[in-house]
């Protein structure tokens, strides 16, 4: 099997509050370079943000990625955009089914669905999310809930080399709660053995699976070491410029 390649996650969500605030970290991002060839490093801004800083994080080899991505097409949407805007922006990858989209804004299985089914067809990169609340965790339903989220996706996936899994336990999301290292490289490992299960063994070595929830330069090093982790989806930590400290702990 071919080691597969870690992939870092910056998931601004909505912030900062002004444009100025997004070009000030990238500057400060500057100061520590990293190794594209070895990390892969994709940004979330905000959707107004985005265009006005792309070109920014694209300078210092990263990608960009929207937050979110219509489930329709072109049409009488109000507040969405498609994967064809994607496309023409050039604008590479896409978060589906984060679980505050999930939880916050009723967003159900079935439209992850439909958003990943459109992304497959254009050619757009998904980080798709998957995870448990903390009574499933507590309830023992961690894994019947990632297959289950997983299981509403996998009918719609035809390229797995545009497939990013990211594990995020909701409890553990911004509380400053973190699953230890070795529940979550247990919860890596069952989503892995589901996929050889569900998919193949192919899909299931070669699929990058990130870990998120309250991921900072002060846990990273531990996570990054387990065999299933291959990364890190990172929120509040991406909006400081000790993020690029996570990063080049990730590439070694």
């Amino acid at each position: 099997m071919a080691a597969r390649k870690p992939i870092v996650g910056g998931n601004w969500k909505c912030n900062p509050a002004t444009v100025a605030e997004t070009q000030k970290l990238a500057t400060a991002w500057k100061e520590k370079a990293f190794d594209k060839s070895k990390v892969d490093v994709v940004i979330c801004p905000t959707a107004l943000h985005l265009p006005l800083i792309k070109p920014e994080l694209e300078a210092l080899g990263m990608e960009v990625s929207t937050q979110n991505v219509s489930a329709t097409g072109m049409g009488a949407f109000t507040g969405e955009w498609n994967v064809d805007h994607l496309k023409d922006m050039e604008i590479a990858w896409t978060l589906v089914g984060h679980s505050e989209r999930r939880t916050k804004y009723g967003e159900t299985d079935e439209v992850t669905a439909a958003k990943v089914d459109m992304c497959q067809k254009a050619g757009v990169k998904v980080i798709f999310c998957i995870g448990e609340l903390l009574e499933e965790r507590e309830g023992g339903k961690t894994d019947e809930v990632n297959q289950r989220q997983l299981s509403a996706v996998i009918p719609k996936i035809t390229n797995w080399d545009d497939i990013v899994i990211a594990y995020e336990p909701v409890w553990a999301i911004g509380t400053g709660k973190v699953a230890t290292p070795d529940q979550a490289q247990e919860t890596h490992a069952a989503i892995r053995n589901f996929l050889k299960t569900a998919v193949s063994a192919e899909v299931a070595d070669k699929v990058r699976i990130q870990y998120g929830g309250s991921v900072s330069p002060d846990n990273c090093a531990e996570l990054i070491t387990k065999p299933d982790i291959d990364g890190f989806l990172v929120g509040g930590a991406s909006l400081k410029p000790s993020f690029m400290d996570i990063v080049t702990a990730v590439q070694g």
